[in-house]
Formats: structure tokens, C-alpha cells, sequence
């Protein structure tokens, strides 16, 4: 198979020859002989027929090759279609993931933003809470030593007072 370059330089040297033989035909013509004025003639019409036929074929292969390359375009059109569905199925499959992720991630920084705060009111309220029971623990102790010593007080108390009884008793016993 020949290039359209090579078709183009065999068609110009056809083209050459034909004239190379019309001008040694029109020097023959004149010196007289009428056969070789046929002779060129039918030469440059068969000359003439060849270069159409080559120019016909140039024509026939050119027409091939802009079908095949407009054939080739059609496929290259249909594969970047092809991909440019396969992308926008892909994407598809992404968006809705990425739409919770980002849901999610943004929950769980707004969940930290609160729990900070809490943290450390939790922390103070332990703090208070154990601060609280520790006093709480101290009173309790505090109130059982006092309400101990007010029983070993009300208990003395009440041994005094049978005693100050039993002397008044014996003493008004003493005057009848």
C-alpha cells in the first residue's frame, strides 16, 4: 500500500513523461508523419486515462482512509462516553459516603465541643462532691463524738441527780 505521498510523486512523474512525449511527439509531427501524430495521441490519451485511473484510486483510498479515521473517531467517542459514565457512576458511589463521613465527623467534633465543657464541670462537681462528703464525713463524726459525750454527760447527770435524790431522800429521812 503506497502513501499519498508516494501516489502524488509516481502521479507528477506520469504527468512528465506524458509531457516529455507530447513535445518529442510535436517535434515528430512536424518533420511529417501523420501515424505518429495518432500514435501520440492514442499515448496521451492512454497516458491521460492512466493518470484518471491513478487519480480515481488516490481518490477511492483517500475515501478509505477518511472512513476509516472517521470510524476510529466514533469509537474514541463512544470510549470517551463510556468513561466519562464510568467517572460519574464513581463519583455517584463517592458522594453519598463522603455526605456521611463528613455528617458524622462533623457530630463528633460538635460532641467533643460539648463534652469539653462537661468534662470539666464533671471534674468541678467531683471535686465538690468529694470536698462535700469529706465535710459531710467530718460533721457526721463530729455530731456522733457530741451526741457520745452528751450521753456520757446525761448519764453522769442522771448518776448525780439519783445521788442528790437518795441524800435528799435520806436526809428527809433523817428528820421524821
Amino acid at each position: 500500500m503506497t502513501t499519498p505521498k508516494q501516489q502524488q510523486q509516481q502521479q507528477e512523474a506520469a504527468t512528465q513523461q506524458v509531457l516529455m512525449k507530447t513535445k518529442s511527439s510535436g517535434t515528430m509531427s512536424f518533420m511529417g508523419s501523420p501515424t505518429t501524430e495518432d500514435k501520440d495521441e492514442d499515448m496521451s490519451r492512454s497516458v491521460l486515462s492512466a493518470f484518471q485511473a491513478k487519480e480515481e484510486e488516490i481518490e477511492k483510498k483517500k475515501m478509505e482512509v477518511k472512513a476509516r479515521v472517521q470510524l476510529y473517531l466514533g469509537r474514541v467517542e463512544e470510549e470517551t462516553k463510556r468513561l466519562a459514565d464510568i467517572r460519574e457512576e464513581l463519583e455517584a458511589l463517592d458522594d453519598p459516603k463522603r455526605k456521611e463521613v463528613a455528617y458524622v465527623r462533623k457530630r463528633i467534633d460538635t460532641i467533643n465541643k460539648e463534652l469539653r465543657p462537661l468534662g470539666f464541670t464533671c471534674q468541678k462537681k467531683e471535686r465538690e462532691y468529694k470536698e462535700a462528703l469529706e465535710a459531710f464525713n467530718e460533721k457526721s463524726k463530729e455530731k456522733s463524738q457530741c451526741v457520745a459525750k452528751l450521753m456520757e454527760l446525761v448519764s453522769e447527770s442522771e448518776t448525780l441527780r439519783f445521788k442528790k435524790l437518795e441524800e435528799l431522800s435520806k436526809h428527809i429521812e433523817s428528820l421524821k
